[in-house]
């Protein structure tokens, strides 16, 4: 039996034709698993269904056929123990930074007192860096200053899975880039399972543990998953310089030009959709031992 955190076993996802067209299968047969502590980002063209797996996975969605076991009880709604962080902020706008967060605090833990959730939601705007900036409504922050309201708000809730969708896809460069650094400090903090879909390589590279590689739909599906042999203490600053950056980048980036088309025309000999490839690129493969009888060949060879 799996021990795996999180497993997606055979989701698909159908909606229904109109106007006399057919039905149309987003994704098929899609299969993965998360383990505790793992960071694991999707990339995908659009219309692949990765925000539609990543609703399923929160219980805001539902499948048309598969589940999800996550901590093996199955996710069958909306949970406080599944915090999100989608692309917009989704703040409400008449509430302040800290209140943001308060609201989310308060639901999941009614019998705090008020001093208590004061003290948790400051903790985490200050693990946001957004210390000073709690009495601010919505209208007075920057938009990368409402996207860590968002991130604290996911936090405070200790979920026991964090799921974001691409939630720095509107910020500017540098925003974008401190943020992803705060996001890989305190996950690694809390050792937080997460699930984040992104378009960008490089930021999938710098922040995941493993990369899972979706063919283009309809049908689309986990064509592999590329594990991350990166060293964990990586940074936006010294990135370009680890040996295996390239090797990785480049096998992302020519899978989302080329092979992932190809992939959704025809699957490769071999293929398994409960156990999609494994790959680490720029990683040489261990070559297989020689048999003891081999060996005496070639020992006895050479006398």
């Amino acid at each position: 039996m799996s021990t795996s955190f999180l497993i997606a076993e055979g989701l698909s996802k159908k909606f229904p034709g109109s106007r006399g067209k057919p039905d149309l299968t987003v994704f098929d047969d899609v299969h993965f698993t998360i383990d505790k502590g793992e960071f694991v980002c999707i990339i995908g063209h659009s219309g692949c269904g990765k925000t539609t797996i990543l609703n399923v996975l929160a219980g805001l969605d539902t499948a048309s056929g598969g589940n999800v076991l996550m901590d093996e009880r199955e996710v069958s709604g909306p949970s406080l123990e599944r915090g999100v962080v989608f692309q917009g902020h989704a703040l409400m706008p008449w509430l302040s930074a800290k209140k943001n967060v308060a609201f989310a605090v308060r639901s999941r833990w009614p019998d705090k007192s008020n001093k208590e959730i004061d003290d948790h939601c400051q903790r985490y705007l200050d693990l946001v860096g957004l210390t000073g900036s709690e009495h601010k409504k919505p209208s007075e922050l920057s938009g990368g200053m409402k996207q860590r309201v968002g991130i604290a708000r996911a936090f405070a809730i200790e979920p026991k899975m964090l799921l974001l969708d691409e939630p720095f896809g509107a910020l500017d460069a540098l925003t974008r880039g401190n943020i992803q650094e705060e996001l890989k400090r305190i996950c690694a903090a809390t050792s937080q399972t997460v699930f984040m879909i992104t378009h960008d390589v490089d930021e999938a590279i710098l922040l995941s543990d493993k990369i899972m590689l979706m063919s283009n739909g309809p049908h689309a599906r986990i064509a592999e998953i590329v594990v991350n042999t990166l060293p964990k203490n990586r940074s936006r600053e010294t990135l370009h310089k680890e040996p295996r950056f390239y090797a990785i980048r480049n096998h992302l980036v020519d899978f989302l030009v080329s092979r992932s088309k190809r992939f959704s025309e025809a699957l490769p000999e071999g293929y398994d959709p409960k156990n999609p490839p494994l790959v680490t690129p720029g990683v040489e493969p261990t070559p297989p031992p020689v048999p003891p009888v081999e060996f005496a060949k070639v020992v006895n060879l050479r006398n």
